[in-house]
């Protein structure tokens, strides 16, 4: 039996055709090349904001800000480990560990999970990125600080520094990457110790305030933009429930990397991101849109939370 994806569903019912989904999966690198000129540019500004704030109240905001910026870096590792921020092969695999590199998160590891995630979707014990439904506002406010994802990550990478993989990372990772699994985070860890040695020998504190304080800080905007792809919604297989379609500013845009159209994304994963606001405009009567945006999506998120809506993942009653 076929699994009939909905991808196939809607070219079966005429939304979408083949030539023109096909003209929508065209890869380039003139659009990806041209939005990392301004993404420098956009690290450059808030950087400098950065330095001009030093020595004032204004330091911490500045650097809350570059972060929000840095953590985004997270949006073009997506889009190449899905080789679809460039047409040239190697600037996805060179800029995907560049961001990786930024935000602590091994490029490698974090391209065969996220695989796993786009195959099982949604889906408890499945889907290796699978953020539940809190089960209280305290634990949604938890997760949004961002202290369960760091020990989360950094328990991660130490255990593939001493060549050790969990239950679930063995069942998507193949068992020829596990050496390069594991030397993909020892590397990572010996040019963080070598830098921090570095600073400490010379007093150099470029990294601590323009790099590594301004993730810290950025990293609870970057959970609870991830929080609105996802949760609140069904844990089931259908992508015309499962995902949310944020409608957002075209400032968040640039920086999400057009990753707001999440469920566009999921639908066509090969579409690149400078195409997917062309196909949410076939596809927008067939997927689920948030158009009041990320804070929609919090709105909904906390309804559950505190018993104004049913909770998506309540069990369903039997059949009588």
């Amino acid at each position: 039996m076929t699994v009939q994806t909905p991808i196939t569903q809607a070219l079966q019912d005429g939304t979408i055709t083949r030539r023109e989904l096909k003209t929508l999966m065209q890869r380039s690198d003139r659009p990806g090349l041209t939005r990392l000129i301004g993404w420098i540019l956009t690290v450059a500004i808030t950087g400098t904001l950065v330095w001009m704030s030093m020595g004032t109240w204004w330091l911490l905001p500045a650097m809350f800000v570059h972060g929000i910026v840095l953590v985004h870096h997270f949006s073009l590792q997506h889009e190449c480990c899905h080789y679809t921020a460039f047409k040239t092969r190697w600037l996805n695999d060179f800029f995907g560990n560049i961001c990786g590199l930024i935000i602590f998160l091994p490029n490698r590891h974090f391209r065969y999970e996220h695989c796993d995630h786009h195959t099982y979707t949604q889906l408890k014990g499945k889907d290796p990125e699978l953020i539940e439904l809190p089960i209280s506002v305290w634990k949604y406010l938890a997760y949004i600080s961002a202290f369960p994802f760091w020990r989360m990550k950094f328990t991660e990478i130490a255990r593939h520094v001493v060549g050790r993989l969990s239950d679930d990372e063995k069942r998507f990772i193949p068992k020829e990457e596990y050496a390069t699994v594991f030397w993909e985070a020892r590397i990572m860890v010996l040019f963080y110790l070598a830098l921090l040695i570095l600073c400490i020998a010379t007093g150099w504190t470029a990294p601590l305030y323009y790099w590594f304080i301004p993730v810290f800080l950025g990293e609870p905007v970057m959970r609870a933009i991830r929080l609105t792809e996802h949760v609140g919604r069904p844990n089931i297989s259908d992508m015309k429930e499962n995902t949310r379609t944020n409608l957002v500013t075209w400032p968040m845009q640039f920086l999400c990397w057009n990753m707001n159209y999440h469920a566009e994304h999921h639908y066509a994963a090969s579409v690149p991101f400078f195409a997917l606001p062309e196909l949410h405009e076939k596809l927008k009567d067939h997927v689920y849109i948030e158009k009041r945006g990320y804070l929609g999506a919090h709105i909904d998120i906390i309804s559950q939370l505190i018993g104004i809506k049913p909770r998506s993942d309540a069990p369903s009653e039997p059949a009588r």
